[in-house]
């Protein structure tokens, strides 16, 4: 797993993810200047710093890059989730806090995200009834 982004490298992904197309240097620098005074060359060098770690490719346009991502936002936050999560001396413990810390809205897409990472076989009972965890073919129960 990567390092994590640094703050200016995360406001410059943050941007090359949204418009998910090749972005130049000028168009992030205008975007990053409605926030923050901060100069091309600054842009520049932390977009060539991003080609360097793997983050973004970029392809060339007369003197200039064109940026593009390599993956997506949400692969990387998965991948600093797997990261913290492996560096855990009790993963279960861990995962429980994490979950405990979900809002109701996030509980609800982790469950959505479940089901959809088990494909729709187990989404149903293989025999096509209503489950029934206690009881046992024959009426008898466990």
């Amino acid at each position: 797993m990567p390092r994590p982004l640094g703050e200016l490298e995360d406001a410059v992904m943050t941007r090359v993810w949204k418009w998910n197309r090749p972005v130049t240097v000028r168009e992030v620098l205008e975007d990053l200047q409605q926030e923050r005074s901060i100069a091309y060359t600054t842009v520049m060098t932390v977009l060539d710093n991003l080609h360097q770690k793997g983050w973004v490719r970029r392809e060339a346009e007369g003197r200039a890059y064109r940026y593009e991502a390599v993956s997506t936002r949400a692969a990387y936050a998965a991948a600093l989730m797997n990261d913290a999560w492996s560096q855990s001396d009790n993963p279960a413990a861990a995962l429980v806090a994490f979950f405990g810390m979900m809002s109701e809205e996030q509980r609800q897409a982790l469950r959505d995200a479940v089901r959809i990472v088990q494909g729709p076989e187990t989404a149903e009972p293989r025999d096509g009834g209503e489950e029934n965890p206690g009881s046992t073919p024959g009426g008898g129960g466990r």
